[in-house]
């Protein structure tokens, strides 16, 4: 007997053929899943940030007013504290210059000739140092004289008590002292009574006529 050797047919595949897919095959592909970085995050990030940048500014604004607030703080009674220190002593200066007043006027009376002899003249020369010696603590304390005498008339630091015909100067200059001002720093401790010119010449305003 012959043994006929058989052939597998001519259309038949192989298994490593029949599992490669054909182009005629429907290839599936997973879904997209976005990852960290992608789209849909990005609105819900923009407005995160938006919303710390805005806290940011307010807490950084409620800083800045702390801050100013505190340095009008600072400062009000920085000048609280120098207003003291200068006005403390307002009222009892006031009252001293009674004392300084009277010195004055025991000076000014003693008479020209009697000021040669030898007993006046030691009395005389002690209630000018006394008077000297509160003047300068005045001068410790900011409180000054009111120079006046010549000077052009200010109602701020001083009081007309009458005026006076020169015709020599120009109206409103002071020309005498009836009692002695004083300012105690920057402040009206007590005006000069003063005399005032009436009348006089007044400065004549220099015009000088320009020709083109």
């Amino acid at each position: 007997m012959n043994d006929a050797k058989q052939t597998p047919p001519a259309n038949d595949q192989t298994d490593d053929q029949m599992a490669t897919p054909t182009a005629d095959s429907e290839v599936v592909q997973e879904p997209s899943v976005p990852n960290g970085e992608g789209e849909p995050a990005a609105p819900a990030e923009d407005s995160l940030v938006e919303e710390q940048a805005a806290e940011i500014a307010e807490l950084k604004d409620k800083i800045l007013r702390a801050m100013a607030e505190v340095e009008n703080m600072r400062r009000r009674a920085s000048r609280e504290k120098e207003d003291a220190h200068n006005y403390a002593v307002t009222k009892f200066a006031r009252d001293m210059l009674a004392v300084s007043d009277n010195l004055r006027r025991a000076i000014d009376s003693i008479p020209a000739q009697a000021r040669e002899q030898e007993d006046v003249k030691h009395v005389l020369a002690g209630i000018e140092l006394t008077e000297s010696e509160l003047l300068n603590t005045f001068e410790k304390h900011k409180i000054k004289k009111i120079e006046a005498e010549g000077q052009k008339f200010d109602p701020n630091q001083h009081q007309a008590m009458f005026e006076v015909e020169n015709p020599a100067v120009e109206p409103g200059t002071v020309l005498q002292v009836v009692q002695t001002g004083y300012a105690i720093a920057d402040r009206l401790l007590r005006p000069a009574m003063v005399g005032v010119a009436k009348g006089g010449q007044k400065k004549a305003d220099v015009k000088v006529d320009q020709k083109a």
